[in-house]
């Protein structure tokens, strides 16, 4: 029996959490913290306060992960995911435990690893593609590739340090996409790309998965990881929560992402109008009417909103006329879909300072991706009184329950429904009328 691509037993990783000493600013401080120190390890066995604390960023990580296998792996922040990247790739060594992995490996961990940034972007090219593994013979072949990637050709002979954070994530990934590599290991790093460019790393890593390479794949866009996945691992707080089935593992994921308060969240982005009204609050509810931060395509969104008076000298203190617009847009801003409380069957806000109202979209509703929730509230062709821009961010699943016989992919547009069909009497005239 072959042996797996990535195989890691016991992966710990401990890090001190505290402040690092001054280093000593002549000889005498020198000598005198040299003598010294013999006492201050003594000292910090017995004062926990005074060594800091550990903080076990891995503890105890298994897996094997099977050749020609993409691997998703999951998790909130903090819960030692690039850490595990970080040490497969050596970049950083572990406390315990060891990982062994079977061929070239390549890796996309940061934004601009292995860029200087007073080189060009030609020359950048070279250093990261050497810092890889790639030969120069191997570079020059695919140097054209790689630039066409990326889109930077008329910047590829200016300094870096000039580029654009999305153009130094093109050129980044341009880079490791091209790496003749058995293992390929990449951090959530697309979120700097913009959506066409995203769309085009999906696009690769689905090539590059195909052709049977092994990858590891870290992101908090579950649909790209259901996407790209066949099994994921959930890492809490550095230990492994679960791993199996990718949508088992990320429906797990988005249940204790809900139990532990990380729904999406009203943040607005930027806000304008008059703002003698605003909205306070805005959150994505499931059946229980819990806050979410994400619903399977086949599943109603429902969109809450927290509406206040904030200057009553302006309205009496009423809510009365105005109407409130919810525009669903792309994670690229692209508006989607509007919905007004004063559509047909919809309804009035009250007399009152203070609201709060539902709307419903039922299902199909979307395809998966991410998308985000802009607020208009205005007095129709008079006053805008609170424009919210990105007042939240939510994220479209695939369907619990698929009724098509591929996966619905954004290439066939963003907004996915059923109609109801019939089969015509191919024999019956249209012209006639009958």
């Amino acid at each position: 029996m072959a042996s797996p691509a990535v195989r890691v037993r016991g992966l710990s990783k401990r890090y001190r959490i505290g402040a690092l000493a001054r280093p000593p600013a002549h000889l005498r401080e020198a000598l005198v913290d040299l003598a010294a120190a013999p006492f201050r390890r003594l000292a910090r066995r017995g004062d926990r306060s005074v060594a800091g604390e550990e903080f076990w960023a891995l503890s105890d990580v298994s897996l094997d992960v099977e050749h020609g296998e993409v691997l998703g792996v999951i998790g909130r922040n903090g819960a030692g995911k690039s850490t595990l990247l970080k040490i497969l790739s050596r970049v950083t060594a572990p406390t315990a435990g060891r990982a062994e992995l079977e061929g070239r490996v390549g890796s996309l961990l940061e934004v601009g690893t292995g860029f200087h940034p007073d080189l060009t972007g030609r020359e950048n090219v070279y250093l990261n593609g050497t810092i890889l593994g790639m030969r120069k013979r191997e570079i020059d072949r695919k140097l054209d590739e790689i630039v066409a990637f990326a889109e930077v050709e008329p910047f590829l002979d200016t300094p870096v340090k000039r580029y654009s954070s999305g153009m130094y994530v093109r050129l980044a990934f341009a880079v490791a996409a091209h790496l003749d590599c058995e293992i390929l290991l990449i951090d959530e790093v697309l979120a700097v790309g913009d959506a066409e460019f995203q769309k085009k790393c999906l696009g690769t890593m689905d090539a590059v998965a195909q052709s049977g390479r092994t990858i590891l794949f870290v992101s908090h866009n579950m649909a790209a990881v259901q996407r790209l996945c066949g099994r994921a691992m959930l890492l809490e707080r550095g230990a492994v929560a679960a791993a199996g089935p990718v949508g088992d593992v990320v429906r797990q994921y988005l249940a204790v992402a809900d139990a532990t308060g990380e729904p999406a969240r009203f943040e607005p982005a930027a806000r304008g109008g008059t703002g003698w009204a605003r909205v306070t609050d805005a959150c994505l509810l499931d059946e229980g009417d819990r806050p979410v931060g994400a619903r399977p395509c086949d599943a109603d969104l429902r969109f809450e909103v927290a509406i206040d008076v904030v200057d009553a000298a302006q309205s009496g203190g009423s809510l009365r006329g105005l109407v409130l617009e919810l525009i669903v847009c792309s994670d690229a801003g692209e508006p989607l879909l509007s919905l007004m409380n004063v559509d047909d069957g919809g309804l009035e806000l009250p007399p009152g300072p203070a609201c709060r109202v539902q709307a419903r979209i039922a299902p199909p509703t979307f395809v998966p991706g991410r998308y985000r929730l802009d607020v208009v509230l205005g007095i129709p062709n008079l006053q805008h009184v609170d424009e919210v821009t990105e007042a939240l961010r939510f994220e479209v699943l695939p369907p619990e329950r698929p009724w098509r016989p591929y996966a619905l992919e954004r290439a066939r547009g963003l907004v996915c429904r059923t109609a109801d069909w019939r089969r015509v009497d191919t024999t019956r005239d249209p012209m006639s009328g009958d």
